[in-house]
């Protein structure tokens, strides 16, 4: 980065040049100083910026005080203080985050985020941290144990955009009316007043919303696939993604996954157990 004054002395002895130049040329020289000027003003390499929508909990959210608290707000955390950087979170909706990253706003994201093969064309990932599958809530007045029972003419399916259940209704669905959500809270809301069938999501967020729920909805908890959770980076930036992966083969293997579950996922664990399915990280 210049400093101001050698940026504007630069500037001015340009200018001094001006009455020679054709129309032409003057545009082209107005485009190079603002290009000039622009890059003295770069983000400070010493913070990392993290994308994140903070609407998931308890993965991503905000406190009473509206600052962002959560898992992946404790690992956005602690990976920044392996790299030596002070963190930023960008609350961004979970549609934005890919392009975001690639247009430079944010350096990584950590938003509960599955890799996918689409997804992978756009950007690159991290290492897998966090195991799960796509699971269904029903409404207590459905009868159906699948997804493949659910998938009926006249049956409506709630998903939310851009998410791995999205794609997978757009793939899978032949019968079925998909309704697209932007919010969770709003597609499981739809299931509990029983104005839809079911809501494909994730596990963790399925039995959530069935114990928010419990009077009106079921959980069919049995995963109709299997995915990973990534970090987004950068197509390009190797350098990083390497930081990234160290970060979190050493995270896991002192325990940091193991005491972001029992703190935040508590509940869930003893009960996934009981139920017989293996737990997250």
């Amino acid at each position: 980065m210049q400093p101001f004054g050698e940026s504007f002395n630069g500037v001015m002895r340009l200018f001094s040049f001006l009455p020679y130049l054709s129309k032409i040329s003057i545009c082209g020289l107005g485009i190079a100083l603002m290009f000039q000027l622009g890059c003295s003003k770069g983000r400070d390499t010493q913070i990392l910026v993290v994308g994140m929508e903070l609407s998931y909990p308890p993965f991503e959210m905000t406190d009473e005080n509206n600052k962002p608290t959560g898992i992946s707000v404790e690992m956005a955390q602690a990976l920044a203080n392996r790299l030596g950087k002070t963190l930023h979170i960008e609350n961004i909706p979970f549609a934005g985050l890919i392009p975001a990253l690639k247009t430079g706003k944010i350096d990584l994201i950590i938003s509960s985020m599955t890799r996918t093969e689409e997804r992978a064309q756009s950007i690159s990932f991290s290492n897998p941290y966090l195991h799960t599958g796509l699971c269904v809530l029903v409404s207590k007045s459905c009868d159906s144990n699948s997804i493949t029972d659910i998938d009926q003419f006249g049956a409506k399916v709630a998903v939310k955009q851009g998410t791995t259940g999205h794609i997978y209704a757009n793939a899978n669905l032949k019968k079925a009316e998909i309704l697209i959500f932007d919010k969770e809270s709003a597609a499981s809301l739809e299931v509990a007043q029983g104005k839809v069938d079911a809501f494909i999501y994730d596990q963790i967020s399925i039995y959530l919303n069935w114990k928010k729920h419990s009077d009106t909805t079921r959980a069919l908890l049995n995963p109709i696939n299997s995915e990973s959770w990534s970090i987004g980076i950068r197509k390009g930036n190797d350098g990083l993604a390497t930081q990234v992966n160290q970060f979190l083969a050493d995270y896991e293997a002192s325990g940091g996954f193991d005491q972001l579950g029992d703190k935040y996922l508590s509940e869930q664990k003893g009960e996934f157990k009981k139920l017989g399915f293996p737990f997250f990280f």
